[in-house]
């Protein structure tokens, strides 16, 4: 993929965008729902369904400097233990709610450091979780592990559990880098936990790693990204580092005078790219790779490829239930958020209450405008069939929609008889033509680098 000169006249380089991980964006959630419609919602799930459910330990050890997740610093493991109690608690109340016979056809947890947590409150959690619902035929069980924050026992519990899919974090491996933005993670010891969470049969390894950091270089990002293929990643999630230190405070320790500019930062996405394609991974969406085997690949192949609050996904389940301090629920009716602070979210469940505190009810043109640009965040098309099959639109509607994108982006963009394409010298702006498509108004936040 070359640098097509229109992607600067298009404002690639200086315009700020929704990742749009949601539709709308959690920016745009209000205080119109609450406990009383997530318990509604959760009651409405169908009988032995599945559901994916999702857990978030906001903890660390230690505060990354470029992390901009909703976490918080402890050496003490009290904190920890009282918020597991908290989220058993959680499950339990959920449990009381959720129709007979549902099933997870995913279970994840992440963070924070969910690996903060002891081999005992590992064991305990997973036993709290399917004693709620316990996992579908084919489901996935996968766990973000901090190769700094982990050890046999801990290892052992998980695979125990049944975790069947480990994620590391990865960043950079260059030492300077790292020490930059307050994450030393040595390749040694990353290669030796990877191996570790193989040798207990885990055969399905993530990784993420990062372009845009500080002092970030394309010789540097290529070691970094051949050093991470020696690992044999199953899927890589290529994330653009999102230097938003209005939102992270813990940002501002990172030199603005040592970041890439915007062009830098499309140079090292492809430099990093084609490291990935030439080693036979299939690119899959804006910033993730799979392993031509992997679900995720396959789902793309398929056409079932989804996007949701962790990125890409292969799964289809149409309800994601978040658990724990600022989750976020997708149902068909809405989203659903609960409280930011731990503080506030364990004062809400003691007193026997979901700690939902804001969300959004689906209405409008909310699903098909959210189905278009999911379509093109993961297939860079949309078909006009689909839409006009699965949503209450017209063929005229949909003509307009689509027209609107086309006079904003010309030639970058197709509109075909068969729906609306983003060809391969536009993908860079993938997330700038989706918010053609976004009836609701991106100034009220302020969004990363739209590369």
């Amino acid at each position: 993929m070359t640098h097509d000169p229109q992607l600067a006249r298009l404002g690639l380089f200086d315009t700020r965008v929704p990742r749009y991980t949601s539709y709308p964006t959690a920016p745009h959630f209000g205080a119109e729902v609450g406990p009383g419609e997530f318990t509604a919602w959760i009651e409405a799930v169908p009988e032995h369904s599945e559901v994916s459910l999702y857990l978030h330990v906001p903890f660390c050890r230690r505060l990354c400097w470029f992390c901009a997740c909703r976490t918080q610093g402890t050496t003490s493991d009290d904190p920890v233990i009282a918020y597991v109690e908290t989220l058993k608690a959680e499950l339990q109340l959920l449990k009381r709610h959720l129709p007979r016979g549902v099933r997870l056809s995913r279970l994840h947890w992440g963070g924070g450091t969910p690996t903060l947590l002891s081999a005992p409150l590992i064991q305990g959690l997973a036993e709290a979780v399917f004693a709620v619902a316990p996992m579908a035929d084919g489901g996935e069980f996968s766990v973000e592990i901090d190769p700094n924050e982990v050890d046999d026992a801990r290892l052992d519990a998980l695979a125990a559990a049944g975790m069947n899919r480990a994620s590391i974090g990865v960043q950079d491996f260059d030492p300077l880098i790292q020490k930059t933005i307050g994450r030393e993670q040595s390749y040694a010891l990353t290669r030796d936990v990877a191996e570790k969470i193989r040798a207990r049969g885990i055969t399905s390894l993530n990784a993420d790693i990062l372009y845009g950091l500080p002092h970030q270089t394309g010789p540097r990002i290529a070691d970094s990204v051949q050093k991470l293929l020696t690992l044999s990643p199953d899927r890589v999630a290529l994330y653009g580092y999102a230097h938003v230190p209005w939102m992270s405070r813990r940002q501002q320790m990172i030199p603005t005078d040592t970041m890439p500019t915007p062009e830098e930062r499309l140079s090292l996405f492809e430099t990093a790219r084609q490291l990935f394609l030439w080693d036979g991974y299939v690119e899959v969406g804006i910033d993730h790779f799979a392993k031509p085997e992997d679900g995720m690949a396959k789902a793309l192949k398929a056409g079932t490829l989804r996007r949701n609050f962790q990125g890409y996904t292969e799964d289809t389940a149409p309800v994601l239930i978040g658990m724990g301090a600022s989750s976020i629920s997708r149902f068909p009716q809405g989203y659903a958020q609960n409280a930011s602070t731990t503080a506030e979210h364990t004062k809400a469940i003691r007193a026997g209450a979901f700690s939902t505190h804001r969300g959004h009810r689906f209405g409008g043109e909310d699903k098909l405008r959210g189905r278009i640009i999911e379509a093109l965040m993961c297939d860079f098309r949309v078909s006009r069939a689909e839409l006009l099959a699965g949503y209450d639109t017209t063929g005229s509607r949909v003509d307009t929609l689509f027209r609107v994108a086309r006079a904003a982006f010309g030639d970058m963009v197709q509109v075909t008889d068969d729906g609306f394409v983003i060809p391969e010298r536009a993908r860079p702006l993938t997330r700038m033509i989706a918010r053609a498509f976004d009836a609701y108004d991106s100034a009220k936040a302020k969004h990363s680098a739209a590369i």
